[in-house]
């Protein structure tokens, strides 16, 4: 209870930030199809967000270092509320992308911020029910964004404000607060081959994760009003996509430390891929039907990202895990930059089916893939736990390495996991013992 006090403004601001900036993109959506926008440009919004996000993630350790935490967090909240007040100032689809790209730097700095915070603070007591609580918060504030929408009118001036309201709201708590600020950890370095040269399949895997939630989150209620729901109904359409990658974590992770995780991204792929044909086949089925559909297919896609991720760390060093989670990152902002412009213009020439062929060809892709590099190599005997890793910044890393630090060895002719546990409270990278907030920062600095 005192460690969820002591982190209560935070959790808060992510509240807050989830509410606004994960609210904008469906709007923004609704909005452009009541202004007649083409889905094209629509899409072209969705990217926008994106773009404004990868830039964030490279620049936000660097201007937090320069200024500190509670100023950098300032700086991009601004840039997310001016960027949504500013919406019916030029109704214009190229000067909304332009704004839209604040809303994606505004998300990417505050997390880079709020991760540094936490990194500093936590202690190898306090890591595991602090992590739990941020990703159930997380989770739970993404799944009310979507939702968030019902209650907004598309293109209207007072819903953009609301948002802005909600993301203005998010400074207060950090703000406000009396913990001391932090030391500034030093920015991972970007080095996006790295992912490569451990794991080609894992890179392929964030990349398709991408092509997935990017352009359902971006571009669905497009599709969604094609096939006749309503606003409020496109809502839940968008939050049951979200329930259902929550609802796969503990499953999909039990499965993935239990059998070779490469039959796990490949039996998602293409129990995903099943997914998407039933979408296109039902159409405008009854609403019962289109809603467990897209839960279902938030079940199977969502969960991609952190298995990739897993599976990529087993073939890492202790020492590569941060700089490994920023290279992924990246590959995952680059298929998450193309796939809403990519669906938008499907959708514009072919109609609203053509957003899940392009997702099923992207698994697809993956499950050939996936089958070449098990010929490839063998899988390695000692693994890294899975971990849900949320896709929020560069520096999600830090708080996720020592988190995986326990390996998990199958043995292949009993498929059992031995009690094993490494995790003996020391840093490999600096080799000190890790007890409190002042050595855990140094060690992650290390």
């Amino acid at each position: 209870m005192r460690m969820m006090i002591s982190f209560s403004a935070l959790f808060l601001s992510v509240v807050l930030l989830q509410l606004s900036t994960g609210g904008v993109g469906p709007l923004d959506a609704l909005s452009g199809i009541t202004l007649g926008f083409t889905t094209s440009e629509i899409g072209l919004l969705g990217s926008a967000h994106f773009l404004g996000f990868f830039v964030g993630c490279w620049w936000a350790p660097r201007l937090m270092g320069s200024i500190g935490h509670s100023r950098a967090f300032a700086a991009f909240t601004a840039s997310g509320a001016i960027g949504l007040i500013a919406h019916f100032l030029i109704v214009d689809p190229i000067a909304w992308a332009v704004m839209r790209m604040a809303s994606g730097l505004c998300v990417a700095g505050c997390f880079t911020v709020v991760e540094a915070w936490l990194q500093a603070k936590v202690t190898n007591e306090t890591r595991g029910r602090a992590m739990g609580s941020y990703r159930v918060i997380d989770m739970g504030a993404s799944l009310a964004a979507q939702l968030v929408i019902s209650v907004l009118e598309p293109g209207a001036y007072v819903s953009y404000n609301l948002l802005a309201i909600l993301c203005c709201a998010a400074l207060l708590p950090i703000t406000l607060t009396k913990t001391p600020q932090p030391a500034t950890p030093s920015a991972p370095r970007l080095r996006p081959m790295l992912a490569v040269a451990r794991s080609p399949l894992a890179a392929a895997g964030v990349i398709v994760a991408a092509l997935s939630s990017a352009s359902f989150r971006m571009v669905g209620p497009v599709y969604g009003t094609e096939v006749g729901l309503q606003t409020s109904q496109i809502a839940w359409f968008l939050a049951a996509f979200v329930l259902g990658g929550a609802l796969a974590q503990y499953p999909v992770g039990w499965l993935a430390d239990k059998y070779d995780r490469r039959w796990v991204l490949i039996w998602l792929s293409a129990a995903a891929v099943v997914s998407c044909a039933t979408t296109v086949l039902i159409g405008g089925a009854s609403t019962t039907t289109v809603m467990l559909n897209a839960t279902f297919f938030g079940l199977t896609s969502f969960p991609i990202y952190s298995v990739a991720a897993a599976h990529a760390n087993d073939f890492a060093t202790s020492e590569e895990r941060v700089e490994l989670s920023a290279a992924l990152m990246f590959f995952f902002a680059l298929g998450a930059i193309a796939a809403p412009l990519l669906a938008s213009g499907l959708i514009q020439r072919f109609g609203p089916g053509a957003l899940f062929v392009m997702i099923a060809a992207g698994h697809v892709v993956l499950i050939v893939f996936g089958l070449s590099r098990m010929r490839a190599r063998p899988t390695v005997e000692h693994r890294t736990r899975y971990v849900y890793a949320p896709r929020t910044s560069f520096t999600i890393g830090r708080l996720m390495r020592r988190q995986r630090e326990k390996p998990t060895r199958i043995d292949e002719s009993t498929n059992e996991r031995p009690d094993r546990d490494t995790d003996d409270d020391t840093d490999k990278e600096s080799g000190k013992t890790d007890q409190t907030p002042t050595q855990c920062r140094r060690a992650a600095d290390g």
